[in-house]
């Protein structure tokens, strides 16, 4: 296949996301955000803040999504509050908490070969400890913003397997 094929298609893809008003689909995540969708049969908000995926009953949901060989998920870049219990609020009112299904995601190319579904409740249990640890130390960093990794077996301790 050459190049100038693919470059049709990506084309293509391109002009559809935006007559859908669904932006630049080649944008972060954007587009495994896409194929979460289709597969969960949720649809796709046309901003990217917010929610990544919206339910059939309007509800807004979470996507992680990873390329590695074992399930895992990242929440980073998230605002740091001026004390830990506005940081908490926060994490449960307006980042994590909000959303009351987390799905993450695996991918290999563009199929997605796992998948597990959390509650916003569940994701909160599992990190809000270990947060509230490098709450401490975070604006003593260069880039002050918190983040944290929940590894496979995090996921699957509290997760419904889909995939």
């Amino acid at each position: 296949m050459s190049l100038d094929k693919i470059k049709y298609h990506l084309n293509e893809i391109d002009k559809i996301t935006k007559s859908m008003d669904l932006g630049d689909i080649f944008s972060y995540s954007k587009v495994k955000e896409v194929l979460t969708a289709a597969e969960l049969g949720h649809s796709v908000p046309k901003n990217f803040a917010g929610a990544d995926g919206i339910t059939p009953d309007g509800a807004g949901v979470e996507y992680k999504s990873t390329i590695q060989k074992t399930i895992q998920a990242t929440y980073n870049g998230i605002s740091v509050q001026p004390t830990w219990e506005e940081q908490k609020k926060y994490l449960i009112n307006e980042k994590i908490g909000k959303y009351k299904y987390h799905y993450h995601a695996r991918f290999e190319g563009s199929k997605i070969v796992e998948m597990w579904m959390l509650t916003g409740e569940d994701v909160l249990e599992l990190v809000l400890p270990r947060l509230k640890k490098a709450y401490k130390s975070v604006k003593s960093k260069k880039d002050p913003r918190l983040g944290i990794t929940l590894s496979q077996k995090w996921i699957k301790l509290k997760g419904k397997k889909i995939i």
